[in-house]
This record gives structure tokens, C-alpha cells and sequence, in this order.
């Protein structure tokens, strides 16, 4: 069977302390993998969404973890190339109070040599979604052309295109990446960006503002941190969702997590408060671990709470998301 969405981007292995504490104390690490458009793709697989990540990996035992770990997450891995001559990329996550400061080890792995092409197969035949991210633009040349193809050529006839902006300070600064990064969010059909980014990029924190810079996209989905998420249509009225007060072991991951589930609620055909709100909800239960990815809540819970009322969603405190019963 063909996937209904395709994602496209790097996964590096993931060592963190643990227990979680500052990496300079640990003596132990948890191996993880993480990478923000598997971590998307992981995230629509667990909600029932067939989903394929396009990649690359070394020949090596980091590749092969990578891949295992994805696979088991129900994502077909089945375009994932092994490169015999570059390796799998690496980070180190050291958490603190103020953040997780993020340490790279990434450059010329085998993922930086994606390149235009990476989509046509005719395995990815059909799909209704790619998701793409500004990492990948920002990883070389090859890359960056890769993100321009899908966005400009559309490998994947009649599939919708989102866009997550996904600035990283590490891989290039914002002067250089921020012409680059409007461009390319304004040839999406669907465009994600923080409003952080967006004040580092373009220098606005103004949603209706970022809506302005970026004429393109069918909707732009303004995200503000634990304040909430709105989203922006070409046309027709805004819709601001607050989000969830959770308490955050580790933000890491929570952006892609909030990205499946809108994009899931998308896909379903729901309206945009509910899937603002699914958003949250996903984005919730990965502030809660130490990893980037975590099971999204119940769905029974999920359909729950996302038709409860404007009010009792705002007064809503952290439920225990793995059973129905938390819905009570």
C-alpha cells in the first residue's frame, strides 16, 4: 500500500543524560533517534496516518538503529538509501533549566547528500501530504535543491505541501537564512513557524504580520509557545487556540509532535480549532518525556476534549493521557 503522507529530512541518533540532568554530569546515556520530519512522520503513523520517510543513512550501526527505530514506529522506511561512503549524523541533548542546549555532529553525513529525485518513485505514488522542513534546505546545496524541487515541481501530483520553518541558529544564521526560508514557506501550501523564528528571521511578532510576509500559502500556522497557536488563511477569519499548562520535562520534539497532530486533524477534514487543538494535545504529551517523540493521547480522550467549549478547554488541567478515563 502506498502512504498517505511522505516526509522528507535527516535523523541523527540521539544521546541524552540518564537520568536527565546536565550532560556534563552524566555517566550514563540514553540512544534515542530523532529528527524533526521522522519525528512528524512517527507521530501520523500512531495516528493512523500510512506514512514513508524519504532519507539517507550511513552504513553503519547508527544508520541501522535510525532505520529499526522508524520502522517500529509503523513508518514505511522503504526509501531510506544507504550511503556506503558517508556516516549517520549524531546529537547530544544536555538539558537545563533555561533549555536544552543541543550539541551537533552532523555535517557531511549521508543525509546532506539527499538531492532532487529523492521522490520520484512510484512506491510514493498518491500521497494527499509531503511534509517538508527548513533543516533539510539548510543541510547543502543538494538539499536545499531537493526542498526547491518539491516545493516548485511537485514530484507528488495533487499532494498538499506543509512547511515547517524549523530555523536552526547551529546550521546557518538568520541573516543568511532568513530570504531563503520566506521563499521557500511561501511556495508551501501550508506553512508552521514560530513566532520566535519569525521574530529572529523576519522581525515581526505579529501573526497577522508573518500571515503579510508569506501571501502564498493556503494557511499559516503561527505557533507561540506555551500561549498558543494560531492559524491564518488566505481567506476568512483567524482562529487562535490557547495551549495547553502542562509542566515540560524537555521541550525537544514538541514542535513536530504539535505539526503531526494538526496535520492529522488537516488530513480528517476537521476545522481549524480542532485541529489547533489536536496540535496541542500531541505537543502536550512529548513536553511530559525526555525524548522527541511520545504516544499521542488516547483518542477517544482526543475526540473528548477537542469538542469541549472555549471555556472548559482553557480551564483544562494536565489529565493522565493514557487512559479514556482521563477525559472525566
Amino acid at each position: 500500500m502506498n502512504p498517505e503522507v511522505v516526509t522528507v529530512g535527516e535523523t541523527m541518533v540521539v544521546m541524552s543524560p540518564d537520568p536527565v540532568g546536565n550532560l556534563a554530569d552524566a555517566d550514563r546515556v540514553a540512544v534515542g533517534v530523532g529528527g524533526a520530519e521522522s519525528n512528524v512522520a512517527m507521530g501520523l503513523a500512531a495516528l493512523g496516518h500510512p506514512t514513508a520517510w524519504v532519507s539517507r543513512v550511513g552504513a553503519d550501526p547508527f544508520g541501522q538503529l535510525v532505520v529499526r527505530r522508524i520502522a517500529a514506529a509503523g513508518v514505511d522506511v522503504g526509501s531510506v538509501d544507504v550511503d556506503p561512503d558517508a556516516p549517520t549524523g549524531l546529537y547530544l541533548k544536555d538539558p537545563r533549566p533555561a533549555g536544552t542546549e543541543v550539541h551537533y555532529y552532523r555535517a557531511g553525513s549521508a543525509a546532506s547528500r539527499l538531492a532532487p529525485g529523492a521522490l520520484d518513485t512510484p512506491r510514493l505514488a498518491g500521497a494527499r501530504l509531503v511534509h517538508l522542513s527548513g533543516i533539510t534546505a539548510a543541510l547543502s546545496t543538494t538539499c536545499r535543491e531537493l526542498v526547491e524541487q518539491t516545493l516548485g515541481r511537485r514530484p507528488l501530483p495533487g499532494a498538499l505541501v506543509s512547511f515547517d520553518v524549523n530555523h536552526r541558529v547551529r546550521l546557518w544564521p538568520a541573516a543568511t537564512a532568513a530570504p531563503v526560508l520566506r521563499q521557500l514557506a511561501d511556495a508551501a501550501d501550508l506553512v508552521l513557524v514560530g513566532l520566535d523564528e519569525a521574530q529572529r528571521l523576519w522581525h515581526t511578532d505579529d501573526p497577522q504580520a508573518v500571515r503579510r510576509l508569506l501571501p502564498g500559502p493556503a494557511t499559516v500556522v503561527v505557533k507561540d509557545g506555551a500561549v498558543g497557536a494560531t492559524a491564518l488563511p488566505r481567506t476568512g477569519p483567524e482562529t487562535f487556540v490557547p495551549a495547553l499548562r502542562v509542566p515540560v520535562v524537555e521541550p525537544v520534539g514538541a514542535g513536530d509532535a504539535f505539526a503531526a497532530g494538526y496535520l492529522s486533524a488537516v488530513l480528517r477534514g476537521l476545522d481549524p480549532r480542532a485541529a489547533l487543538r489536536l496540535g496541542h494535545l500531541c505537543a502536550a504529551r512529548t513536553l511530559a518525556v525526555a525524548g522527541d517523540t511520545a504516544p499521542p493521547p488516547d483518542r477517544t480522550l482526543c475526540a473528548d476534549l477537542i469538542d469541549r467549549s472555549d471555556q472548559d478547554w482553557s480551564a483544562l488541567e494536565p489529565p493522565d493521557w493514557s487512559t479514556p478515563d482521563a477525559a472525566r
